[in-house]
């Protein structure tokens, strides 16, 4: 439960958290599910398109807090699949006896802050944001390279969405944003920018802090409820970023875990996607 908390604040450190956990089955567990909790950098989105969608439907003071509890449903939502996800692999490929855990209170020191601080810049947070540019400087070139490099008048990005967009389609998606959900995996916070890069035929990453604004071009380029929920259930139920992908290998030292941790959220999400738009179509339409 410590760690998973902690994965709302980053993931990687949520995974790194786990070394607490005596038990090795139990620790993989922990990393394997970890990525269910929208980490910092997902918030940001979500609150967006709970503001547009969802909000925007309402009114008057109520719309706020319409907004609110979609986010925290989906927040719930992700802390339940953290908990069904760790049942279902307990009882299949990690069966094993239930470890006790018993909480010793250590002895009592007198803080020594100073020591504290420095461990946890070194350790922790340098560590953190150095794998973090590790892999934003590539990625970040290769997004550059997909929005200007073109074939026969399209850009690699169009034919990337143009590839993708019949699974989209089945998704309640679109092109576009499954291909922003792949170029977005050094970082979440980016996932956005890009979708709005490509609606706006860019060639850099679009950041508007205007909601009117972003509200208007998701909505012009075909978006309504159902893709904003799927949206919103994807951003919970898909692969983790790249650093948080980098320090499961390290923690795991095993790439076969690193993948399984990146298939199991991401044909999650894929799976509700189709079951929401499913639904839908079959209530609505």
């Amino acid at each position: 439960m410590i760690t998973m908390c902690m994965g709302f604040g980053c993931n990687s450190c949520g995974i790194t958290g786990c070394r607490i956990i005596d038990s090795p089955r139990e620790r993989l567990i922990a990393i394997l599910t970890n990525n269910f909790v929208p980490c910092n950098g997902r918030f940001p989105f979500l609150i967006t398109i709970a503001t547009i969608f969802i909000a925007g439907t309402i009114n008057g003071i109520g719309a706020s807090i319409i907004s609110t509890i979609a986010v925290i449903f989906v927040i719930i939502f992700g802390v339940i699949m953290t908990l069904i996800v760790s049942k279902i692999l307990s009882k299949t490929i990690l069966k094993g006896m239930p470890s006790s855990f018993v909480l010793e209170l250590p002895p009592y020191r007198k803080p020594q802050f100073l020591k504290v601080l420095v461990r946890s810049i070194f350790d922790k947070t340098i560590f953190i944001l150095g794998r973090a540019i590790a892999v934003s400087l590539p990625a970040g070139i290769v997004i550059w390279l997909f929005a200007n490099i073109g074939i026969q008048g399209e850009s690699l990005l169009t034919i990337v969405a143009n590839f993708l967009e019949p699974l989209a389609n089945i998704m309640g998606l679109d092109g576009y944003i499954l291909t922003a959900f792949i170029l977005g995996i050094p970082a979440n916070e980016i996932v956005l920018p890009i979708i709005l890069m490509c609606y706006m035929q860019g060639t850099s990453l679009i950041n508007m802090e205007d909601t009117f604004a972003i509200g208007e071009i998701l909505k012009q380029n075909g978006w309504t409820i159902l893709t904003a929920i799927n949206v919103m259930l994807f951003t919970i139920c898909h692969f983790p970023c790249a650093t948080t992908l980098l320090t499961i290998k390290k923690e795991t030292g095993s790439w076969k875990w690193t993948a399984i941790s990146f298939l199991i959220p991401t044909v999650c999400g894929i799976v509700f996607c189709m079951l929401t738009t499913l639904i839908y179509n079959v209530l609505v339409l």
